[in-house]
């Protein structure tokens, strides 16, 4: 069968849009033969997916109010930094003496992992909450300033000239011109950056928090319980999905012009 233009048509299948689940059953499968059949030097620190199941669903309420910590730190810090990275990018994308004055600033800040501030951040900061925050905020500004500025500065030159004749000043032009034509990186920088700021949440309730997913992943590996630590493992994964897929909803949303 073939197309109006003479190229071959493609075959739809009814499995379209579910790779995904069939990949990931493809590993529950593995990972039940390799529990079940295959003997195993120390069969406790690899549990099988039943009691992997069973520690779940006894650990949820736990889990829960581990999410409800972890989130109190994560969407604060991230938040401010969608906001600050976006606005100070265009800004810095747009002024070119800005660009030139800043950017050699960022590129040796910004390279630098934000792990190496924990440490520093919980002994400088009055509380762990204010200090995971900070490190959570560093971890995101970045990509998504670097990703706004990018955007900014592709602006075409004749989108300002055209601005200029319609008499915008700097603020509007920047407001009504350059922030919608760089949406796209901007989410682009959300989306590495919120992937950044889990990992960074994680690694930072390791170090000192009382409650949070990283913690309930870190205490029950402490107490050689594998089953609810690898439990804490796949919710914390789960949750990080979740985050990601209403992040690509919104960004489908918002940027409906963009295939």
């Amino acid at each position: 069968m073939r197309t109006k233009n003479g190229h071959p048509a493609a075959h739809k299948t009814g499995l379209k849009g579910f790779e995904g689940i069939l990949f990931i059953v493809a590993i529950g499968l593995c990972w039940q033969v390799t529990t079940s059949m295959i003997p195993l030097n120390n069969p406790k620190l690899y549990p099988s997916p039943a009691l992997t199941f069973h520690a779940l669903v006894e650990s949820l309420p736990e889990l829960l109010k581990g999410t409800w910590s972890s989130f109190l730190i994560l969407i604060p810090g991230y938040l401010l930094a969608v906001v600050l990275g976006a606005v100070w990018g265009i800004v810095v994308g747009t002024v070119k003496w800005l660009h030139r004055a800043f950017d050699p600033f960022a590129k040796v800040v910004a390279p630098i992992p934000p792990t190496v501030y924990i440490p520093y951040a919980i002994a400088l900061m009055p509380t762990f909450r204010i200090s995971a925050i900070m490190v959570v905020f560093i971890g995101a500004f970045w990509p998504v300033f670097v990703n706004t500025v990018a955007g900014a500065s592709a602006v075409p030159l004749h989108y300002r000239d055209n601005a200029g004749i319609l008499g915008f000043g700097r603020i509007e032009y920047m407001r009504r011109v350059v922030f919608p034509a760089t949406l796209p990186d901007i989410f682009s920088g959300m989306a590495v950056g919120l992937a950044l700021s889990f990992i960074l949440l994680t690694v930072a309730e390791l170090f000192g928090a009382n409650d949070g997913l990283g913690k309930f992943v870190q205490y029950y590996a402490d107490y050689a319980d594998y089953p609810r630590m690898v439990a804490g493992i796949l919710y914390t994964g789960a949750v990080t999905f979740s985050a990601m897929a209403l992040l690509d909803l919104l960004k489908r949303r918002v940027l409906f012009w963009v295939r």
